[in-house]
């Protein structure tokens, strides 16, 4: 994971188009590399944790859920949905059946649009997100917040932000909320 200049496939993937050396990492963007990196390995598998121990829940399960409660009418296209949660919609599909059979999400063709299917948040899944939720955001702000200062929060957004958009320009943060027919 670490870059060092001599690997031989090297500069086949990290060349710039008109260069024939790669765009060597310094330093100092190698360290905060090997750090976002590490992040993106340790923090969903603590607050998968942290989820399954006091709510019985997976991360991924809480975000769908998640999603849902702070969407219009608690409803949102699957579509929507898998953008939000960075999944496909195979895997969303699945993942959404198993919330269903406990009762948590429900599944119904768009009044709007019937080409689309929207899931919507039961009254049983808003309960699972109002239990789940004071855990969660307390291991967020205990993982997140509480290490670094107030004035580096809107840093850190518009930090991921960007990165968001450099890694999928096609796509948005956050990802569409759709209002639903009344």
């Amino acid at each position: 994971m670490i870059y060092v200049k001599g690997m031989p496939w090297a500069g086949r993937l990290y060349a710039v188009e008109g260069q024939t050396e790669p765009r060597w990492l310094s330093p100092d963007e190698r360290d905060a590399w090997l750090a976002l990196s590490w992040l993106m390995i340790k923090l969903p598998g603590a607050f998968d944790a942290q989820l399954q121990r006091d709510s019985g829940i997976s991360f991924f399960e809480y975000l769908v859920l998640g999603g849902l409660s702070m969407s219009p009418d608690r409803r949102m296209r699957m579509s929507d949905l898998a953008q939000f949660t960075n999944a496909s919609l195979s895997r969303l599909s699945n993942v959404v059946k198993r919330l269903e059979e406990r009762g948590w999400i429900s599944r119904e063709p768009s009044a709007e649009n019937g080409r689309f299917v929207e899931a919507t948040l039961t009254e049983a899944g808003w309960a699972v997100v109002v239990q789940a939720a004071p855990g969660h955001v307390e291991a967020v702000r205990r993982a997140v917040f509480d290490a670094i200062r107030p004035e580096q929060v809107a840093e850190l957004r518009d930090i991921g932000r960007q990165i968001a958009e450099q890694v999928d320009p096609q796509r948005s943060w956050p990802p569409p909320v759709r209002e639903t027919a009344q």
